[in-house]
């Protein structure tokens, strides 16, 4: 089955048609690092991770570029704000973002780029703009001129009338017209600044994304450009603008955008006490949790972030966990019985590819998944008396699952990530200790006491086994 892609640009869904085979450039918006990274840009950077990982899976060369915004108005405001150095802030964040990404299992991107390292790359297409006519010089300001580029609009679906009619010129502007942008800005006393042909200055936001995407895939015509909802104007419009305006070629061929993540149905904001970044999250939740949550709606759609859902999604970890344990228990005795593909494991594998094939539908691929594990529960049931003879057939299940959860899903179910803390593994082998002793009051007490963290213990032929509960 092909990949289907809603395109923001055509509004509707098309064929994935990449411009080489199957090798698919991709670039992603990535982070403004002047503050932590919070539970929204943890969706954003989840689901484009999957994205990437499923085109990966389905045979494609994926080559991800996703940027890092290291020089801004809001860099500069909120060095300012902490009066510290302006390039402080942003190694402080840059360190954290890299913290969060390991935390939550985001696979590196293959490039990077940061703003302040493509500075000669954007004076150069700057350069270009002005020279087809497409920007103007003013006072040290270089501003992008929006009605010379006859399809602006055509990414957000407004016409220059009705923009218009939203925009005017604050005061201090130099743009001829409400609806120019600044491509370069001079700077202000005290502010970091780039030498230019304009004078000293530093890029405008926009021209960013244009200059190090072009850069880095070595390409006028992205694949996929993928991004946030808000995102869509002024900021992608601009790209489009000012990258065909210099190339005279599709900036990208499809966009993909993800939909808004709100705090019990308000939009998250500081201000509303309602502010939740991805460090704050994870000391409450383990990043599978963040996970499921993230996969139980279409990338596209909006999502709402509650406790009741979080609790959803951690017991969906669990119940995959148990069913994975199972397996597992199942099959560790008898390592040399043949792979047998059986039907059922066939079926709920092309479910699963059907529902990502269809616009990366990972609320389907899910359902397919739990289907898998009720197929799975009951054929086991049914061969309680011999095990040995559903062992080749789990073992095809184990590799399936495993392929789906690690490689696409990117979750840490196999790995030796989702490990005791140390004081828990502690209470763990203590608890051990006390069985071993036939002391069962201090093994309830022990019980309770992981429990009360999180930890279910149970006991069985083997021992005791955990999990997060």
């Amino acid at each position: 089955m092909e990949i289907q892609i809603h395109n923001s640009l055509s509004n509707k869904k098309q064929v994935l048609k990449p411009l080489k085979a199957k090798t698919i450039n991709m670039y992603s918006c990535g982070v403004t690092v002047y503050d932590r990274c919070h539970i929204g840009h943890a969706r954003s950077l989840y689901v484009f991770d999957v994205i990437r990982r499923y085109l990966k899976y389905r045979g494609y060369q994926v080559f991800f570029i996703r940027n890092i915004t290291d020089i801004d108005d809001k860099i500069i405001n909120r060095a300012q704000e902490l009066k510290k150095d302006w390039r402080e802030v942003v190694d402080e964040n840059i360190k954290a973002y890299k913290n969060d990404l390991r935390s939550l299992g985001i696979l590196d991107a293959d490039e990077e780029p940061r703003a302040t390292e493509h500075i000669p790359d954007i004076i150069k297409h700057i350069e270009g703009l002005i020279a087809k006519g497409y920007a103007y010089p003013q006072d040290g300001d270089v501003y992008f001129s929006v009605r010379q580029f006859e399809g602006y609009g055509k990414l957000s679906g407004q016409s220059i009338e009705k923009m218009q009619e939203a925009v005017r010129i604050e005061k201090g502007d130099k743009k001829k017209d409400p609806l120019d942008f600044a491509l370069w800005k001079k700077s202000k006393e005290g502010e970091p600044f780039w030498d230019s042909p304009w004078g000293p200055g530093r890029p405008g936001w926009h021209i960013e994304c244009s200059a190090m995407s072009m850069k880095c895939a070595k390409t006028p015509t992205l694949d996929i450009h993928a991004g946030g909802r808000d995102l869509i104007f002024p900021h992608h419009e601009n790209e489009v603008a000012q990258s065909e305006a210099l190339t005279g070629k599709p900036f990208a061929n499809y966009w993909i955008h993800h939909g808004l993540l709100t705090i019990n149905s308000q939009k998250m904001s500081k201000s509303l006490g309602n502010f939740i970044t991805i460090e704050e999250a994870l000391k409450e939740y383990v990043s599978d949790d963040l996970k499921f949550f993230f996969l139980s709606s279409q990338y596209s759609s909006p999502i709402d972030y509650t406790k009741e859902k979080m609790r959803e999604a951690s017991a969906n970890r669990t119940k995959v966990k148990i069913f994975l344990q199972r397996i597992e228990d199942a099959i560790k005795n008898h390592a040399d019985s043949a792979l047998k593909k059986e039907d059922f494991v066939i079926k709920r594998k092309s479910e699963f590819e059907a529902a990502m094939d269809d616009d990366f539908n990972t609320p389907k691929a899910l359902g397919a998944l739990f289907n898998l594990v009720t197929d799975v529960n009951r054929f086991m049931d049914d061969h309680q008396g011999n095990i040995a003879e559903c062992v080749g057939a789990l073992r095809y299940v184990e590799e399936v699952a495993r392929v789906i959860l690690e490689q696409v899903f990117g979750f840490w179910l196999f790995t030796a990530r989702d490990l005791l803390a140390v004081e828990e593994n502690n209470l763990f082998v203590e608890r051990a200790e006390a069985r071993k002793n036939k002391d069962f009051k201090r093994s309830d007490e022990l019980r309770d006491a992981l429990k009360a963290r999180g930890i279910i213990v149970e006991d069985g032929k083997e021992g005791q086994t955990w999990r997060r509960g």
